[in-house]
């Protein structure tokens, strides 16, 4: 299993003012933990709860159509584009990173075993669109279009652009090129895809967008590309079952959120940061960047009251970021806590040729690449604590489709724990539904004329002053 390592927030290491007794803590929250725990296990099969996530590692039947799909499609299409913002792309993108090899679209087609190059174009940025759309071969592309909502603006144009130049490159056979993946039973992208005859793939009810990794959002386009999907969810099925456990001194996931909420909120730790020793790794910090932030920044709790929660998560990676953020880190605000994600075993070992002998680099001969990725991990980790500055290890044996499904599921139900302990819904987001609301009327949308106009003057006297 993935290891966490917490004795660098203790008091004992980084002093009282900025650690804990986690011993003492652990003890003080050990009848609320569990409490939350069983909650959240008798509470996920509950309409409304928007708990099902934490059923998607055991849905056979979604597995079942996806590996079918996958083999109807296998080596028909040459790329396969995702359109997806924030939960749509992000998980899909993180795994694809770590599992695949790290310059896949490079790679021939044969070097890829047949399988197909994968993009995620999860902006709208008018350039980086038509860039890609330049190089890419639409007759030889599969498009996945993700909105669980099906009126989501930036992928629905997207969508709309596709489309379009679809059916003018292949003419009706256009619809077999794109896919949809959305609500089983309502929205405009649900509409449209029964109008075109898509093949579609559904988000389940309860499910948000951040929380839908292991539902066909993510479990489709890995397969399409040959990641053992049933591997990665076997990795979800354990790490459900350890987390299931009610007793904090077992359950890293509840220590790890536990620990984040008293260093918020009994410690000053207003920042969480990510900061994985693995390049493959890079893009969950993205991932677990938008789950914490939009699970736990809230306005409101349970009881109405503001109490505007929340770490700000972000992302560092190392060893690129000791040069440009451990400064501030070590010497600045001592408002973080450092969240370490690391490999046990590379899959790779790189040597250090043996030369240079009289310089004062020649120590470095006779190593490997791997014996110094590790060192400056436990460098900067060391010098954090000389700063008392608190941080956590996450350790992952090796960066295969079991450990990933292990550590995002981790990651979520960790998020579900913190939000229980700051008495915070964890699975909505009105803050993101008024920004979405303001787009609709600046864009025209029917029934949001009267919002257009009053955004317009408010626009209009913010540029003024």
């Amino acid at each position: 299993m993935i290891e966490l390592n917490y004795q660098n927030v203790k008091e004992e290491i980084i002093g009282k003012e900025n650690g804990l007794n986690t011993e003492e803590e652990f003890n003080n929250y050990k009848s609320v933990i569990h409490q939350i725990i069983a909650d959240l296990n008798s509470n996920k099969d509950i309409p409304g709860e928007k708990l099902q996530w934490m059923n998607l590692g055991y849905n056979s039947e979604t597995i079942w159509y996806v590996k079918e799909f996958a083999a109807m499609v296998e080596n028909r299409f040459d790329n396969i584009l995702i359109l997806g913002l924030g939960g749509s792309a992000l998980g899909g993108k993180a795994v694809c990173e770590a599992l695949l090899h790290p310059y896949w679209n490079f790679l021939t087609k044969e070097q890829r075993n047949n399988y197909p190059r994968i993009f995620f174009l999860d902006n709208i940025d008018p350039d980086q669109m038509n860039a890609l759309l330049k190089i890419l071969d639409l007759k030889k592309t599969l498009v996945n279009v993700i909105t669980k909502s099906g009126s989501t603006a930036e992928v629905m144009a997207q969508y709309m652009v596709i489309k379009e130049l679809m059916e003018k490159e292949l003419g009706e056979d256009y619809r077999k090129n794109i896919i949809a993946t959305t609500d089983k039973n309502m929205g405009i992208l649900k509409q449209l895809s029964d109008q075109e005859g898509y093949k579609t793939f559904f988000i389940p009810d309860d499910v948000e967008g951040r929380f839908s990794v292991f539902s066909a959002v993510g479990l489709l386009p890995f397969a399409l590309v040959g990641i053992d999907i049933e591997e990665m969810t076997q990795g979800v099925k354990d790490m459900d079952l350890a987390l299931k456990n009610t007793d904090i001194n077992c359950n890293i996931a509840a220590q790890n959120a536990l620990i984040h909420f008293l260093m918020d909120t009994k410690r000053n730790k207003k920042i969480s940061v990510m900061m994985p020793y693995s390049d493959r790794l890079r893009f969950v910090a993205d991932w677990y960047c938008q789950l914490w932030a939009e699970s736990l920044g809230k306005e409101l709790d349970k009881n109405n009251n503001t109490v505007h929660t929340g770490q700000t998560p972000i992302k560092a990676i190392g060893v690129t970021d000791q040069h440009s953020q451990i400064q501030l880190y070590n010497e600045g605000p001592n408002d973080k806590i450092i969240n370490f994600l690391r490999v046990k075993e590379f899959d790779t070992t790189l040597d250090i040729p043996k030369i240079f002998e009289y310089t004062g680099i020649s120590y470095l001969g006779g190593k490997t690449m791997n014996q110094l990725f590790n060192a400056e991990a436990d460098s900067t980790m060391a010098s954090l604590i000389d700063y008392k500055r608190p941080n956590v290890t996450l350790t992952i044996p090796k960066v295969t489709p079991y450990y990933m499904g292990q550590l995002l599921y981790f990651f979520e139900v960790q998020t579900a724990i913190a939000g229980a302990l700051y008495n915070i819904d964890a699975f909505n987001q009105p803050g993101i539904e008024q920004s979405k609301n303001y787009t609709y009327a600046l864009m025209g949308r029917v029934g949001y004329e009267d919002s257009a106009n009053e955004l317009k003057q408010k626009l209009s006297d913010t540029i003024m002053l």
